[in-house]
């Protein structure tokens, strides 16, 4: 493996990542949200908000933005990677190279996280200085803690996008799948699991144990920890964690998501290495 190589392919993706016009709407959509609820959060609406309670309102605000847009741009960006090159024809051509595929698979997987973080590290970042402006007191280890899990998310999802190209033949399949998934992940996550909680009646346990299998669950629980906050909000599920594992919940959750981006990479090079039509 040359890190040469990779080094190239990950140069093109970022290049191709500015030329692209979905993640270019993606990038300003998400930081310019992330700015306006900021603002909007701080100012307090003459509700007389400030300090720490402040942030804990903008922060929160940030946590639902990137519950809805983060795993959308990172599923996408990453099932129409592999696809969309297959389609085209430009795949096979690269592949005709003097390159391993697993050179391929990584250099174009670093290249688009290098993207996608960057754009979150500009949202989160322009985020933080109104937040340092108008927050008054605020928790700068607590704001790294949320962004620094984000970042792991996105990767997660981004591993899942790739698995998804793997498997797909065609961008617009690729693309559909990796829709379903977000609307799996975000929209029929939360009610499924409170369906599957009434029909069959389930132990706590159980019912955390299964909120951890969805990687925006997991955020959403390592989020409300990380700004000082409890998984009371979450119900018997909440406290149930809260009592059983207590310090190191920090670190289950940092294992769960770290999963969500090794597994499914690995997964994606697998097939890719065995994949006997490209």
């Amino acid at each position: 493996m040359e890190p040469r190589i990779i080094t190239t392919l990950l140069k093109k993706e970022i290049n191709d990542s500015l030329n692209n016009r979905w993640f270019v709407l993606y990038a300003v959509a998400f930081t310019g949200l992330a700015l306006l609820l900021s603002w909007l959060s701080l100012s307090g609406g003459g509700t007389g908000y400030s300090g720490f309670a402040g942030f804990g309102r903008t922060a929160a605000s940030l946590v639902n933005l990137v519950l809805l847009v983060v795993p959308l741009m990172a599923l996408t960006i990453g099932a129409g990677s592999l696809a969309g090159e297959q389609e085209q024809g430009t795949l096979s051509y690269l592949l005709a190279q003097p390159v391993n595929r697993i050179e391929v698979l990584l250099g174009k997987y670093l290249g688009l996280a290098a993207s996608l973080l960057g754009t979150l590290a500009l949202g989160f970042g322009l985020s933080g200085i109104i937040i340092a402006g108008r927050g008054g007191q605020t928790d700068a280890r607590a704001y790294g803690l949320l962004v620094g899990f984000a970042f792991v998310l996105a990767l997660g999802m981004l591993s899942l996008g790739f698995l998804i190209s793997v498997l797909a033949r065609k961008a617009a399949i690729a693309t559909g799948v990796a829709l379903f998934v977000w609307l799996a992940f975000v929209f029929i996550g939360d009610l499924g699991l409170m369906g599957t909680t009434l029909a069959f009646k389930l132990p706590i346990n159980t019912i955390f144990n299964l909120a951890l299998l969805n990687p925006l669950q997991v955020f959403k629980m390592s989020a409300l920890i990380s700004i000082n906050a409890t998984l009371d909000v979450l119900g018997p599920a909440g406290i149930y964690a809260m009592q059983t594992y207590r310090d190191s919940l920090t670190w289950l959750f940092l294992g769960s998501l770290l999963a969500w981006i090794v597994l499914p990479l690995f997964a994606a090079y697998v097939i890719f290495e065995r994949r006997g039509d490209l």
